[in-house]
């Protein structure tokens, strides 16, 4: 039933001429990235790939440092980078649930797009420190998210963040909190 309706839906898709787009997320921990990845994903013939999902099942044990996140991170970015070209040339559109934050990001998110030439969108969520925080504590509260990250963590990596400038050539929504 489910392959069905995913043909059908794939079948609805190319019908109607919809170019395979890849959906690109910015902003801060605990911003709303997944949760708007999600619901971007919920659009016919749209795959979602979640950098969390997939750091936390093969690097869960090996994942404590910044540094680490950094390494780790390169070596999914590697293998998952073709797969996702792939993904996009047979047409379907991917939500790509990695963190756009730094322009290395962006430029590997870049040649995403280049090899497979598609459509995009960068998704900037700009939501303040003070709502992410609040976001943050619930998040870790809740137990649900694969990672608990501390405002110590939150910090760090907020240190980091460069929102998109209009000369890398982005199309890029805006949404507030």
């Amino acid at each position: 039933m489910l392959a069905d309706r995913h043909r059908a839906e794939y079948s609805s898709h190319m019908q109607q001429g919809s170019p395979p787009t890849l959906y690109l997320l910015c902003g801060k921990i605990a911003a709303g990235k997944s949760t708007l990845a999600r619901h971007i994903a919920a659009r016919p013939a749209t795959l979602l790939v979640s950098e969390d999902h997939w750091t936390s099942h093969l690097f869960a044990d090996e994942l404590r440092t910044i540094d680490d996140y950094d390494r780790l991170s390169t070596r999914l970015r590697s293998a998952m980078g073709p797969h996702i070209v792939d993904i996009l040339q047979q047409g379907l559109s991917v939500v790509l649930d990695f963190p756009a934050n730094t322009v290395s990001y962006r430029d590997w998110m870049r040649s995403l797009i280049a090899r497979a030439d598609v459509a995009h969108e960068l998704h900037l969520l700009d939501v303040p420190d003070m709502v992410c925080r609040q976001r943050l504590r619930h998040r870790n509260a809740r137990g649900e998210h694969p990672f608990q990250v501390s405002e110590a963590d939150y910090d760090l990596f907020t240190s980091y963040f460069v929102p998109p400038e209009p000369d890398e050539g982005f199309n890029i929504v805006v949404h507030t909190s």
